[in-house]
This record gives structure tokens, sequence and C-alpha cells, in this order.
């Protein structure tokens, strides 16, 4: 795993995306395991899920907001679900779904270098 932070933005403000073991946790505890949210989200087979859509940008955000403040002076508020939806219905479904994908992707890659733990 990598630590990865993309960026979105959303009428006029940027939100951070991050795709760590602690999304993964919380994604696991919710559906049951990674692959299970993925076949939700990845809209191949069936449409997206908006539910576990906005569930996973929702965690990608927020972990993000929680990285950011630790170096920040000024804390940023975590957003909410409802939030998530404005921000995917501004962005559009399809796009904000690649972006996320993108991110865990990216997040997800193994790297040569990287130690079997």
């Amino acid at each position: 795993m990598q630590d990865t932070m993309k960026h979105i933005n959303s009428k006029g403000l940027e939100y951070p995306l991050v795709f760590n073991l602690n999304v993964m946790e919380k994604i696991q505890e919710k559906y049951g395991s990674y692959e299970k949210w993925g076949d939700l989200t990845d809209g191949k087979d069936n449409e997206i899920n908006i539910g576990a859509l906005k569930f996973g940008i929702l965690e990608m955000i927020n972990e993000g907001i929680d990285i950011e403040n630790e170096s920040k002076e000024v804390k940023r508020e975590f957003i909410t679900d409802k939030q998530v939806g404005r921000i995917i219905t501004d962005m559009g479904m399809k796009d904000l779904a690649e972006k996320m994908q993108e991110t865990v992707i990216d997040s997800t890659k193994n790297d040569s270098t990287e130690k079997n733990v």
C-alpha cells in the first residue's frame, strides 16, 4: 500500500481523497470485504450502488481531512453523508466514481520495494 492523496473540487472547494488501511477497515466493517464493496461501486456488472459509493467517498475524504489536520493549525471539519451526496451531484457520479477508483488503484499498487508484513 502507498500513501496517495488525490484531490477533487466541488463548487470551489477542494477535498482530499485517501485510500489507506483505515478506510479499508471501515469498508470491511460495513460491507464484509473490500471486494464486495468494489463490486458495488465499479458499475461493471450492475449499476453503481449509490450508498456504497457515498460511504467510500465519505470515508476517503474524511481520512484525507484527518491527515491534513495533523499538520495544520486550523482544523477542518469532517464532512457529512449529505455533503458527500451534494459533491457527487455536483461532480457527476461517473466522474467521481472514476476518481475514487483511480485513488484506490494508485494506493494499492504493489511497490517492488515494499516489504510483506
